[in-house]
């Protein structure tokens, strides 16, 4: 079956899919990106990702091309037109085409593309198996809560990860974890704490997370909205991380560190059940 993918008012085959090389997103990274997460061919706690990238177009100072029932409508198409069980939906919207020029154009119209990709998020392994962790310096911008499309530090940060035989980064600042190069990072201390950093401009607001939260406060579990170290984080007796694309996914070692027994832990595996059973709940579009 040809993918079919959403570029600025058309639906086209990817192979198609065409934008500018003087789209602002190509030349500036000037743009940002959501990544909605599809579970039985349902999206997954979107309206969060849409009110998330709507801050984020704010703080670069880029208007939505549609509002956001329109864009979800597209979503819907995209899933229908590719018929998507399981899987994500990538949008991105940018500043779109003009002369090269560091200032923002005077007239251009911003760039709305998406596509999906095929994922089976709820069934795979490293959910039931845990994952390792390697840390790598946090060599970011000052705005980390913009989900901006310039993800070279992730992509450096995800690389070394992967030649040290590990699924994730997490990203480290004066010896405490910042978040993972595509997730946000979770600790669960010897005492059943579960600790994570509270929003900032330091970090993501990861929309996961955000749930992952709510439903643990909702089943009584302890939170704590606070930085950990890597040392923490060692001594944990639980680790896990969370992400659209993963859900929660235990963390069992980091750099080749045990995080407690080292595997998947009783309450991480309590927190992934009811995240996917939150995301097989069925929700009225916007």
């Amino acid at each position: 079956m040809t993918r079919i993918a959403y570029v600025n008012g058309d639906f086209i085959p990817l192979e198609n899919a065409r934008i500018s090389i003087l789209d602002r997103g190509f030349l500036f990274a000037d743009g940002i990106y959501e990544v909605s997460a599809v579970l039985d061919g349902k999206l997954v706690d979107n309206d969060s990702h849409l009110t998330r990238l709507e801050r984020s177009l704010g703080e670069i100072r880029l208007t939505l091309p549609l509002d956001l029932a329109s864009i979800e409508a597209l979503q819907l198409e995209l899933i229908r037109r590719n018929a998507l069980v399981n899987g994500i939906v990538y949008l991105q919207v940018t500043r779109g085409a003009g002369e090269r020029n560091f200032l923002f154009p005077d007239a251009t119209l911003p760039s709305l593309v998406m596509f999906t990709q095929m994922k089976d998020i709820a069934g795979a392994p490293g959910g039931t198996r845990g994952i390792a962790i390697k840390t790598v310096e946090d060599i970011r911008w000052q705005r980390r809560d913009i989900k901006n499309i310039g993800l070279l530090a992730q992509v450096l940060a995800k690389q070394v990860a992967a030649e040290a035989g590990c699924a994730e980064a997490w990203m480290t600042e004066g010896g405490r974890i910042t978040e993972g190069a595509s997730s946000s990072a979770f600790i669960i201390t010897q005492d059943n704490v579960i600790v994570t950093r509270p929003d900032s401009n330091t970090v993501l607001p990861g929309c996961t997370a955000k749930a992952v939260v709510q439903l643990a406060e909702e089943a009584n579990l302890v939170i704590e909205h606070r930085a950990f170290t890597l040392a923490e984080a060692l001594e944990a007796k639980e680790a896990f991380m969370t992400s659209a694309s993963t859900f929660v996914q235990p963390v069992i070692k980091i750099d080749n560190q045990n995080v407690g027994s080292g595997e998947p832990g009783p309450l991480t595996q309590r927190l992934r059940a009811i995240y996917i059973n939150f995301a097989r709940q069925v929700r009225e579009p916007l």
